[in-house]
């Protein structure tokens, strides 16, 4: 099968074409909600995570819960409410917000 007739992309190219005043807005934060947690929180969700391996069938049950209280403390719904604030995202502007005119 032929490749595609678009150019390949050199590394330079790729890297100038990410958002990157968005990656800092978002990793600032994101960090200012991981240095919102206390040094043994901090320590534990880190022990964790890599013990796990990214899969939650490697923790016990008891890991699993304690796991799922510090990621509570990070507050993922208040962050993900901040991140879309960043990037200027609006509700109601789709479909769906438009009255169906009879």
């Amino acid at each position: 099968m032929p490749r595609s007739a678009t150019p390949t992309r050199s590394k330079r190219d790729r890297v100038k074409a990410l958002p990157w005043d968005a990656l800092l807005q978002a990793s600032v934060v994101i960090g200012r909600r991981w240095w919102a947690l206390s040094e043994k929180d901090r320590a534990r969700l880190s022990s964790l995570l890599r013990d796990s391996g990214g899969r939650l069938g490697n923790l016990s049950s008891r890991e699993r819960n304690e796991l799922r209280k510090l990621v509570g403390k990070l507050d993922f719904k208040a962050m993900s409410r901040e991140l879309l604030l960043l990037t200027g995202a609006r509700r109601g502007r789709g479909k769906r917000s438009r009255r169906r005119v009879s």
